[in-house]
C-alpha cells in the first residue's frame, strides 16, 4: 500500500497540499448534524445531469430507464460505502494518517499511481461537467433568442454564446479562493430546485393535454447510452469521504446517505418520467427547450443558464487544485487556469448534443470513479478478510465497470458523431 516504512513523512507531505476536498467555506470546525449531512449529500449529488434524463428515457423507454436509474442509484450507494469502509480500515490500522479525500485514499492504497489515477479521473470528470454546462447555456440561449435566425454575424449562435461566456469565465476562474464563491453555490442550488419543480408541474399539465404515444422499452442498443446518462446524474462520489469526515455522528452516515440516495432517485425518476410523458418522441436533449418561450419557461431557462454559468468556476476548482499541485507546487497560477478554461471552451464547440455528452462522460470517467476504483480499493484493503464471495463480487464489479466504461464510451462516441453501429 501507499503507506510503508516512511508513511508518516510521505503522507504528511502529500496531505498538506490542497486537494479536491477543499471546503467551500473556510470555517470547518463545526461538525455536521444528520439533517445538514442529508442536505450536503443532496447538494453534492444533484447537478445538471437531471436535465438530460427525459431525453434518455425517450431513447431507453420509461420503464427501462426507470429500472436503470434505480439500479445505478443502488450501485452508486454501495460503492460509496466501499470507500467509507476502506478509509475506516486504513485509518484504524495506520493511526498516524488522515484520509480526507478520494485522492488520499488512492495514495494510501496504491501509492503515487493510485493518486495519479484518481487525479486524472477527477480532472476529466469535472472538466466534462463544465463542458456540458457550456453546451447547455449555448443551446438554451440559441433556442430562446435565435429560433428564427440561425446565424449571428455569420457564425452559429452556439459558437457566439460560448465565446461570449469565455472572457467572463476567465475572470471568475481567476478568483483564488472558494470562500468568495460560496454564495454562488447556494444560489445555484436554489435555482436548481425551483427549476426542477416548475418543469415537473409544467410536464404534468402538458401530459394531461397531449397524451403522446410512449415506449416502455427501447431495446439493448440504447442500454449503454441510458446507463451513461444515469451514472452521470449521480456525480457526487468524489465528495463522500469529506462529507462523512465532517459528520458528527459517523455511525449514522450510511443510513443518512441511503435516505439521501432514495430521495434523489425518486426525484430523478419522477423528473425523467414526467418529462418523457409530457412530450413523448418530441422530447429534446435539454428538456427545458420543450417548454416553449413563454414568460415562465423563459425565466426558468435563463435562471438555469445563470446557475450553470456561476457553477462553472466551482466545478473547475478541483481541476485547478490537481493541476496546480502537479505543476506549480500547490501555488495559485492564473495562466494555468486560463489555459484550462480555453481547453474546456474549445471542446464544447465540438459537441452538438447535451445528453449525448452526458452519456459520454458518464460512460467513461464517471464509471471508473464511481464503480471501478471503489471496488478495486476495497478489494485491495480487505483482500485478507473477505470471503470468496466478497472477493468475487468486488472483482466482478471491477471487471464489469471496466467493460461498461469501454463499450459505453464507444457507444456514446457513435451517438455523438452520428455513426450507427
Amino acid at each position: 500500500m501507499g503507506f510503508g516504512k516512511n508513511r508518516e513523512s510521505s503522507s504528511s507531505h502529500v496531505l498538506r497540499i490542497p486537494r479536491e476536498d477543499t471546503p467551500l467555506l473556510a470555517n470547518t470546525q463545526h461538525l455536521s448534524s444528520s439533517s445538514k449531512t442529508f442536505a450536503n449529500v443532496f447538494i453534492a449529488v444533484v447537478g445538471a445531469g437531471v436535465l438530460g434524463l427525459p431525453y434518455s428515457f425517450k431513447k431507453t423507454g420509461w420503464v427501462m430507464g426507470s429500472l436503470m436509474l434505480l439500479s445505478v442509484s443502488s450501485l452508486t450507494y454501495y460503492c460509496m460505502m466501499l470507500l467509507i469502509y476502506s478509509r475506516r480500515k486504513l485509518e484504524s490500522h495506520y493511526k498516524v494518517i488522515k484520509i480526507s479525500s478520494f485522492g488520499d485514499l488512492g495514495y494510501a492504497v496504491c501509492g503515487s499511481i493510485g493518486r495519479c489515477t484518481v487525479d486524472a479521473m477527477i480532472v476529466l470528470s469535472q472538466a466534462g461537467f463544465c463542458i456540458s454546462y457550456l453546451i447547455f447555456i449555448a443551446n438554451t440561449l440559441a433556442h430562446l433568442f435565435n429560433y428564427s435566425n440561425p446565424k449571428i454575424l455569420g457564425l452559429s449562435p452556439k459558437k457566439v454564446y460560448i465565446w461570449s461566456c469565455f472572457p467572463f469565465q476567465l475572470g471568475l476562474n481567476s478568483i483564488p479562493t472558494l470562500t468568495h464563491l460560496a454564495p454562488l453555490s447556494i444560489f445555484a442550488d436554489v435555482v436548481d430546485l425551483g427549476a426542477i419543480g416548475v418543469v415537473m408541474v409544467e410536464d404534468v399539465l402538458i401530459f394531461h393535454k397531449n397524451r403522446p404515444v410512449l415506449e416502455a422499452f427501447g431495446g439493448f442498443s440504447v442500454f449503454f447510452y441510458g446507463l451513461g446518462v444515469s451514472i452521470y446524474a449521480f456525480e457526487g462520489v468524489g465528495m463522500v469521504l469529506p462529507l462523512e469526515a465532517e459528520m458528527k455522528d459517523k455511525d449514522k452516515f450510511g443510513k443518512i446517505l441511503g435516505l439521501s440516495m432514495v430521495f434523489i432517485s425518486l426525484m430523478y425518476g419522477s423528473f425523467g418520467v414526467l418529462g418523457y410523458f409530457a412530450f413523448g418522441e418530441e422530447t429534446k436533449d435539454i428538456i427545458t427547450t420543450n417548454l416553449g418561450r413563454g414568460l415562465l419557461s423563459t425565466l426558468v431557462q435563463i435562471g438555469l443558464c445563470i446557475n450553470l454559468f456561476l457553477s462553472f468556476p466551482l466545478m473547475m476548482n478541483p481541476v485547478y487544485e490537481v493541476m496546480e499541485r502537479r505543476f506549480c507546487e500547490g501555488r495559485y497560477c492564473f495562466w494555468l487556469r486560463w489555459i484550462m478554461v480555453l481547453a474546456v471552451t474549445l471542446v464544447a464547440f465540438k459537441v452538438p448534443n447535451f445528453a449525448d455528452f452526458l452519456s459520454l462522460v458518464g460512460s467513461s470517467v464517471c464509471i471508473v470513479l464511481g464503480i471501478v476504483l471503489p471496488a478495486m480499493f476495497h478489494l485491495i484493503v480487505f483482500n485478507k478478510e473477505l470471503s470468496w464471495h466478497g472477493l468475487a463480487f468486488d472483482a466482478a464489479l471491477v471487471l464489469m465497470g471496466a467493460f461498461l466504461a469501454v463499450y459505453g464510451t464507444y457507444s456514446s462516441m457513435l451517438e455523438i458523431f452520428g455513426v450507427k453501429a
